[in-house]
């Protein structure tokens, strides 16, 4: 999920030491303990709470493995800039029923397990469907089997990896949730310690009467060709596809691999990389597996629970922590002191109003140049000239440090809204900060994101807004994220 992304809160949290304090700093009531860290329990939110947290379902903040082109969306978000979130958008004719869909989300929301990507909640107004689910920072199995950039993933890991899919769809099944569409290996992703978790999407189709595989026909278990149904066994099919991929490296269409495996010529199955890493009988006994997984008759397939005894006794390592494994950082490795911030973000580090209020009046509104604005007519009105002098009566304000004024001013500015300015929303974040108001503060530092994704300043009064309401580990990561940004933003200016 992005480099961007500097593993922000998700709503699984790392260490009790951090679960408690941020748990204390948000006061969340009604929180779920779930295997040592805490999760709110399924609820519904309104597209406009959607719409913020994910910058207005900025082009910058998709995640989904084909981009905008595809039919339903998924982009990270933040709500109230605390909680890492995934948003799944679905095309507008996906669900016409609102009840149906309701229910389908509900039910899955249900779910809570820590070899899950959990279901938070959803969202049904008008023709908007959304499914929210926690944000899972270190990419997907695809990206680290077929598309790694430093090592391959190692022998113990893929074993790792293997069971904990099996768990989670052993948690799944005895729960009633015995069906999952298209599983793949973009389906599973890897949270902050690098724990691989199946996604809760799939436990949904994709709408009310659509497919159930969206894959190459070569991996679509046979039985779904003949018949258009899932069944539980074709769950196993598909898991026993991942195996070849956790041992081949590679996506291999089965009936190759079962070749493969018939005219026992395993070293064409695994992949090279693992050379060495495992003995002859642990790669058999995976390929068998596999194999099993596989075959044509529904009825000759394992069970979960089988695959899930077998997976236990081939584990290696196990007292290793993943993120070791993955050889990935992990907690506060890339700390604050490692950044190279600009003069406002070291303002806002150490939490220097002053220093934060000069550096804004002397940038002024260059930061608005390409900002989207539709003006008509009305820029001739006196309504238009009114808004103008509001703003410039804001600015007036906000440079003689008259706060209150220049809130009023730049409030009556934005309530108008026929200019949007992501500056207008920075000044009067600072002046909120200034007045002790930081939840306001932290309100307008993140509409101003929802104006301009990629502006390094709103980063960086969030974070300021954060420390204000003592949530430090947030402001922290709030700091890196503009650092993040604004390091590309110089590379690119200096191409």
């Amino acid at each position: 999920m992005g480099s961007r992304s500097s593993k922000l809160l998700a709503c699984c949290w790392r260490s009790k030491k951090k679960k408690a304090s941020i748990l204390e700093a948000s006061d969340v009531e009604g929180e779920e303990k779930l295997d040592g860290y805490q999760l709110q329990p399924f609820q519904e939110f309104s597209f406009e709470q959607l719409r913020v947290a994910t910058s207005g379902f900025a082009a910058e903040n998709i995640v989904s493995e084909h981009g905008e082109k595809a039919p339903n969306v998924v982009y990270r978000g933040k709500l109230d800039a605390r909680r890492k979130i995934a948003v799944k958008r679905f095309n507008r004719s996906a669900w016409p029923d609102p009840r149906q869909f309701l229910e389908e989300a509900r039910a899955v929301g249900q779910l809570r397990n820590h070899r899950l990507v959990n279901l938070l909640g959803c969202c049904c107004e008008g023709e908007e469907r959304l499914l929210v689910a926690e944000y899972m920072a270190n990419e997907t199995l695809a990206k680290h089997l077929f598309h790694w950039e430093n090592q391959p993933m190692k022998w113990p890991m893929r074993l790792r990896v293997a069971l904990y899919l099996a768990e989670a769809l052993e948690y799944c099944t005895s729960n009633g949730r015995d069906l999952y569409h298209d599983l793949n290996a973009y389906r599973i992703l890897f949270d902050d310690d690098c724990n691989p978790r199946l996604s809760c999407f799939g436990l949904m189709k994709n709408s009310r009467d659509g497919k159930s595989y969206s894959t190459n026909l070569a991996f679509t278990p046979p039985e779904y060709l003949r018949t258009g149904r899932i069944t539980q066994e074709s769950v196993i099919y598909s898991f026993g596809t991942l195996l070849l991929d956790v041992l081949s490296g590679k996506h291999i269409p089965p009936s190759h691999a079962l070749d493969l495996i018939k005219d026992r010529n395993f070293h064409m199955l695994t992949d090279s990389c693992l050379e060495g890493q495992f003995s002859n009988e642990d790669g058999t006994e995976l390929v068998r597996l596999a194999s099993r997984c596989l075959q044509f008759e529904q009825r000759e397939r394992p069970n979960v629970k089988s695959l899930v005894l077998a997976l236990t006794q081939l584990q290696k390592e196990v007292e290793v922590p993943s993120y070791v494994l993955m050889d990935m950082p992990h907690g506060d490795e890339s700390s604050i002191e490692s950044l190279s911030l600009s003069p406002l973000g070291e303002a806002c580090l150490r939490m220097d109003l002053t220093a934060i209020h000069e550096i804004l009046e002397k940038i002024g509104y260059k930061d608005d140049e390409g900002t989207a604005n539709e003006l008509s007519f009305q820029m001739w009105t006196n309504q238009m000239q009114e808004t103008l002098n509001s703003k410039k009566k804001g600015d007036t304000a906000f440079r003689h440090k008259d706060l209150n004024a220049a809130i009023e001013c730049y409030t009556q500015f934005i309530d108008v809204g026929t200019m949007v300015s992501p500056t207008v929303f920075a000044r009067r974040s600072l002046s909120y900060l200034m007045s002790d108001k930081p939840q306001e503060a932290l309100n307008d530092a993140m509409q101003a994101l929802v104006i301009s994704p990629t502006w390094p300043t709103a980063f960086y009064l969030q974070a300021a807004s954060l420390f204000a309401l003592g949530m430090e580990n947030e402001a922290r990561e709030a700091l890196k994220e503009g650092s993040s940004l604004e390091t590309k933003k110089n590379g690119s200016s200096a191409r």
